[in-house]
């Protein structure tokens, strides 16, 4: 079947509204339900019901919050399950994720992550500001109680390293070092099993964070990690396996919490304390 000149230069007009922030929309997605291809099953969806229906975007809200509530119309409907038929990772976040109050994970993520301001999200979400405030009140303190762990931490800025450990051993979790190369990485996983892993993507002898993190994954299984990057988008694609959890650099303190609560949930069991 052909398509029309016309319908093929709306098409156009669509993918150059949206394109710029999809990158985002799959972070988000992969961050609610812990995989990329869970995520971006999502997104897709969400993509779909747009090109059925593009008046979301004659609202006046803008793009990317017209977006990502077109997203929570789908999440929504499907329960906002982690997984239809959860194993492994996703299961036991579905456990952990069973005890927290409804939609505070959604809103502390729009808020810290996707940088939405309350009036955002409780367009995104279809409810209002009070609301809002008072799901990311008890989104931080469901998530400072929910779960305990081992971080270890690849950055090869001291000042970052520094800050990153002081950020997470305030929330409770033990850190089991700090690693600047892709050798003392593999290293440091294989003295101490961690539960969830922060990697930066550029490490000092020029080896590769996401080459350590494989590396470390192949050997040790599965489990949470959150990369850190100045250009999030370029790991955002879809086109390979890339991670589910992102933090932009310069990162602000309340993300690296909201990321860490996230993926802590994704960890194993068998070491977690709740």
């Amino acid at each position: 079947m052909s398509v029309s000149s016309g319908n093929a230069s709306n098409t156009g007009d669509l993918a150059a509204l949206i394109g710029a922030h999809l990158p985002f929309l799959r972070r988000y997605a992969r961050a609610l339900t812990g995989a990329q291809s869970s995520g971006d099953a999502y997104a897709a969806a969400t993509l779909e019901a747009i090109l059925q229906d593009r008046s979301v975007f004659e609202g006046g809200i803008g793009e990317k919050v017209a977006l990502f509530k077109v997203f929570h119309t789908i999440w929504a409907s499907s329960g906002a399950p982690v997984s239809i038929e959860a194993s492994g990772l996703e299961a036991q976040a579905q456990r952990h994720m069973a005890k927290l109050s409804p939609n505070t994970r959604e809103a502390l993520l729009l808020h810290t992550i996707e940088d939405f301001n309350v009036s955002e999200v409780a367009s995104v979400m279809g409810t209002d500001e009070s609301e809002v405030e008072t799901l990311l009140d008890t989104a931080r303190q469901e998530m400072a109680d929910a779960v305990s762990g081992r971080v270890m931490i690849i950055e090869d800025e001291a000042i970052i390293a520094m800050d990153l450990e002081a950020l997470v051993a305030e929330m409770g979790h033990k850190i089991t070092g700090v690693a600047r190369t892709h050798g003392e990485a593999v290293d440091l996983a294989k003295a101490e099993t961690p539960d969830l892993i922060m990697a930066d993507i550029q490490l000092a002898d020029n080896s590769s964070g996401i080459d350590a993190v494989n590396e470390i994954l192949g050997e040790l299984g599965d489990r949470p990690v959150i990369f850190i990057t100045a250009f999030p988008e370029r790991l955002l694609t879809g086109d390979r396996p890339e991670p589910a959890f992102l933090i932009s650099k310069p990162y602000r303190e309340d993300q690296v919490r909201s990321a860490v609560s996230q993926a802590m949930f994704f960890a194993s069991t068998e070491t977690l304390k709740t």
